[in-house]
Parts: C-alpha cells; sequence; structure tokens
C-alpha cells in the first residue's frame, strides 16, 4: 500500500479529531466515548514545537501521530496519539510514523522518545517492543514507554 507522511495542516483537524474517535473506541471496545474537547489541537497548528504527523493514503488522512517537545530536567519527545484507521493497519504506516517522530527528536537533538500505551493494547504494546521501546513504568492500566538514542 502506498502512502505519505507529511506535517498536519489546520484542514486536517476534522479527520484528525474522527480518528481519535475511532482510536479509543477500538481500545477500549466502547462506542460512548468522548474526543478532544475545544481548542486542544491548537498547538499542534500554531508554528511552536508540538506538531502532528499524517499518513496520507489516495490523498486523504488515514494515520496521524501527535509529537510534543517537552523541555524538563530531561528534555524529550512526548508521543501523545497514535491513530491508524482500521482499514490501514498492518500494512507499515504505524511504523512509519513512529520512526517520523525518532528522525524528528534526532534533528532538534533529543534523546528521550516517551508514551503511553494502554495494557489492553497488545498490538501497539507489540509494535512498540518490536521498535526498540521498553517499559519505564508500570501505572495500572497502562505502561509509561520509552526509547534512548545515543
Amino acid at each position: 500500500m502506498e502512502f505519505k507522511i507529511r506535517k498536519a495542516v489546520k484542514e486536517d483537524e476534522t479527520k484528525i479529531r474522527e480518528l481519535f474517535i475511532e482510536m479509543l473506541q477500538t481500545i477500549y471496545s466502547n462506542n460512548n466515548v468522548d474526543g478532544y474537547e475545544k481548542g486542544y489541537l491548537d498547538k499542534f497548528f500554531d508554528g511552536h514545537e508540538d506538531w502532528i504527523c499524517v499518513a496520507e493514503v489516495n490523498n486523504s488522512v488515514a494515520a496521524y501521530l501527535s509529537i510534543e517537545v517537552h523541555h524538563e530536567q530531561e528534555n524529550f519527545i512526548y508521543l501523545d496519539d497514535l491513530s491508524v484507521s482500521g482499514k490501514y493497519q498492518s500494512n507499515g504506516i504505524g511504523t512509519e510514523l513512529i520512526k517520523t517522530a525518532e528522525k524528528f527528536a534526532e534533528e532538534v537533538d533529543i534523546s528521550i522518545i516517551v508514551f503511553h500505551v494502554e495494557k489492553s493494547n497488545n498490538r501497539a504494546f507489540n509494535l512498540y517492543r518490536k521498535l526498540g521501546y521498553s517499559i519505564m513504568d508500570d501505572e495500572g492500566t497502562r505502561f509509561r514507554m520509552i526509547k534512548r538514542f545515543s
């Protein structure tokens, strides 16, 4: 399957919101989920460090990954949400989105990537392990995962 990775633009917001709902419904096996609050996604489109990476299939957004830059005791990249539409899963799209975030981390000279994964989301957990991420913390219903680059 052919797909193109690019930086999201404000016009992608509706599709990103739809993919977020789809992801939550899948993870929680429940159609009654809440989406992003109004204004939450604005920080990804304001031209600062946080951004969203999307994958397009046939000129339509099929997946996205939210990338946040944190400047704390140690600088790190936090991957907030990764969602690949069900009909496009198992085609390497999620892997390419994560690799794009890793390349970005190198470009901005940050050597740590962190994110959370629900324990019930075995498919995602196995992908992250395959890509070299390890469990940093057990937080009850989810794991905090980490990868350090040299």
